[in-house]
């Protein structure tokens, strides 16, 4: 059975600040990033990706604007706004707060 790839809530949001904080990408490259990246551990469906994207887009964390990608095709191009960048750095202050507590029970128990 292949390891389970279930994100904790709020983390796919986390993974998807920092890949566009490296550049626009749009929402495809943002999925195969994420998949290159975990050594095809975290593989994000379409069925999660999109609706999280749009759920990002209206809270302002990123924007997107429309471009060609790699194959001739207009796609929309996500990149990280102004309160998208704070968002990210305290995102991942509260997921190295969540992973050091993580850590401290699993070495207790």
């Amino acid at each position: 059975m292949p390891p389970s790839t279930d994100l904790l809530q709020g983390t796919l949001d986390l993974l998807i600040l920092k890949t566009v904080a490296l550049e626009p990408t749009h929402g495809w490259g943002i999925a195969q990033r994420i998949q290159q990246i975990s050594n095809d551990t975290l593989q994000i469906g379409q069925g999660s990706l999109y609706p999280a994207l749009h759920r990002l887009e209206y809270k302002g964390w990123i924007q997107a604007d429309w471009g060609t990608s790699e194959n001739n095709r207009k796609a929309r191009f996500y990149s990280l706004t102004r309160t998208g960048r704070k968002q990210l750095a305290a995102e991942l202050e509260n997921w190295n707060r969540l992973t050091t507590a993580i850590e401290l029970v699993l070495e207790q128990a």
